[in-house]
């Protein structure tokens, strides 16, 4: 692996642990972030001539720390309080070593007094490194926006004092509902990007070990599970689900999630991630049945609308009603689904279904859209391969 391989994989693997190892003393997300972007610059020019260490994480948080206490240090900057060095992470400790850190920050970034429309997208960017634009994208906000409210909600939790720790339990239930979304949300925006939802895996499992006793985390740990069980385990781009081969799958996760959303059903208060896991499941029953239930997660999907009308959902909808009656009634209520102008899913789906129905003029122009608004050389290639 080479040095720029190696400084790849670190961010990766561990950004969000990097960032709440840094930033827990300061409660400064902006400079915890800037710190590690100076440790990942300096691993750039370092690592060539010296060669990577046996611990590429904690040789990052040693430097990025340096740089945090560089900048409380210097003339420029004025502290209420002074920093105790001892208040950081020690400085070969690997970031695996403060895995409290990365579930506090998750509630850091769902605090009250975080905009509430913002806690998730602040979440995906601070805690799981995804990139500001391809969260914009996911919202359907325009980028230039997403980015200043990010910002201003990193300023608000530094101005505002709030502590990075694990709320006593009275206060989960207020914060949960936005780190399941971000959980979630990493894992949908996570594409190809294996590390990423690797890590969506992981906090959705730590979370259901957390909290046993509410359905909507053991539904979205089932979800997860269900679909991480589809991955194809190489750096292509995901195979549509009725191309892929059910034989492929990995068992041990398709039964974990059945497990889980078993037990969340138990509890008999259905919701959002639920109702998304059990389509998951339908889905995977072709492993067993070798068919799918195509009226039954219609059904699901007309009950998830109903429960949380995202515009994936909504999307998703249409396309499940297509699959049972056609193209035309799922293109109409794509027609309905409102603030969907840049939604890429939307107009793919729009594409898919009008070159199904016959309307190729009207398909090409839908894919060249969905084509605009994504950066994934694969969708684009399957778009461009839809409408030939």
């Amino acid at each position: 692996m080479t040095p720029a391989d190696a400084v790849a994989a670190a961010a990766r693997r561990s950004y969000g642990r990097l960032v709440a190892a840094l930033a827990a003393p300061t409660r400064d997300l902006a400079l915890a972030e800037d710190a590690l972007s100076f440790a990942f610059q300096r691993a750039l020019e370092t690592w060539p001539r010296s060669g990577v260490p046996a611990e590429p994480e904690g040789w990052l948080l040693t430097v990025g720390r340096r740089r945090v206490l560089d900048v409380l240090r210097s003339a420029a900057t004025r502290m209420s309080a002074p920093l105790a060095e001892a208040d950081l992470p020690a400085r070969d400790d690997p970031p695996e070593a403060f895995p409290d850190r990365l579930l506090a920050l998750l509630f850091v970034c769902a605090h009250p007094a975080v905009d509430a429309g913002v806690r998730t997208p602040l979440m995906l960017q601070v805690v799981l490194g995804v990139e500001a634009k391809a969260i914009a994208a996911a919202f359907a906000v325009p980028a230039p926006a997403m980015a200043q409210r990010l910002v201003r909600a990193k300023r608000r939790i530094r101005d505002a004092g709030i502590p990075f720790e694990v709320p006593d339990r009275a206060r989960w239930p207020e914060r949960l509902p936005p780190v399941l979304e971000a959980v979630y949300g990493a894992y949908a925006i996570g594409g190809t990007a294996s590390d990423l939802r690797g890590e969506a895996l992981h906090l959705a499992s730590l979370l259901a070990e957390l909290v046993p006793d509410e359905p909507e985390v053991l539904g979205l740990a089932a979800l997860v599970h269900l679909a991480a069980a589809r991955e194809p385990g190489n750096e292509g781009a995901p195979l549509p689900l009725d191309e892929q081969d059910p034989a492929a799958w990995d068992r041990r996760l398709l039964d974990r999630g059945e497990l889980l959303l078993q037990r969340a059903a138990a509890f008999g208060r259905p919701g959002r991630f639920q109702l998304e896991a059990a389509i998951q499941s339908a889905h995977d029953a072709r492993a067993v049945a070798g068919v799918v239930d195509r009226e039954a997660v219609r059904r699901l999907y007309a009950a998830l609308v109903r429960a949380a009308p995202t515009l994936g959902a909504r999307v998703a909808h249409a396309v499940a009603v297509a699959r049972v009656d056609g193209p035309e009634p799922g293109l109409e209520l794509l027609e309905a689904i409102e603030g969907a102008e840049a939604f890429q899913p939307a107009w793919a789906a729009r594409a898919a279904l009008l070159a199904e129905a016959g309307r190729s003029a009207e398909a090409r122009v839908a894919a060249a859209r969905a084509a605009a608004l994504t950066d994934d050389p694969a969708a684009r290639a399957r778009l461009a391969e839809l409408v030939r």
